[in-house]
């Protein structure tokens, strides 16, 4: 590469269901708004994955997180990932990858991303050691089988999981 050749902001693109936002994903995002000039947290909006957030409860939950992160973008999306990054003028898909099993299916997307479209790179980034094993799901169940989930995601969504499941467990019994 020339010397003199001076790099363009780049725009990452975290996409996610976010069903809730854990502190590892926050963790990222942070790190990543130190890393890039915008970042846009995309919330997966897909009614067949049974979410426990509505999309608009997880918008609100992530952006409430993120607003002091002035560099950081909170949007929805549906339906292939490269069409919404290509429709949004973004080149870079960032993913987070806690272990080996997640690296096995990430790869396989990247490759597929960069067969629907040469022009998106995917990075990778992993999670602070202290947050490398958290899911959104493993935080539900712990939430349903009455454990706690403190430290794990931000206070705030704990609270509204905690709520959210209790209404939910009402409607059961």
């Amino acid at each position: 590469m020339p010397q003199n050749k001076k790099m363009s902001p780049v725009t990452v693109l975290y996409p996610g269901s976010f069903d809730p936002l854990t502190n590892g994903h926050l963790d990222i995002i942070q790190r990543a708004s130190r890393i890039f000039e915008r970042v846009i947290v995309s919330v997966l909006s897909n009614a067949g994955k049974n979410p426990l957030f509505s999309t608009k409860e997880r918008i609100e939950m992530i952006r409430d997180v993120t607003v002091s992160l002035k560099n950081v973008k909170v949007q929805t999306f549906d339906g292939l990932l490269v069409d919404f990054a290509l429709v949004q003028n973004v080149k870079v898909i960032l993913r987070g990858i806690r272990a080996i099993t997640d690296y096995d299916y990430e790869f396989q997307m990247a490759l597929m991303n960069r067969h629907l479209s040469n022009d998106i790179e995917t990075v990778f980034m992993v999670p602070s050691l202290e947050y490398s094993y958290l899911s959104s799901s493993l935080i539900k169940e712990v939430c349903l089988l009455k454990g706690t989930v403190a430290g794990l995601v931000p206070a705030s969504i704990e609270k509204q999981l905690l709520a959210k499941i209790r209404t939910q467990n009402k409607n059961v019994t």
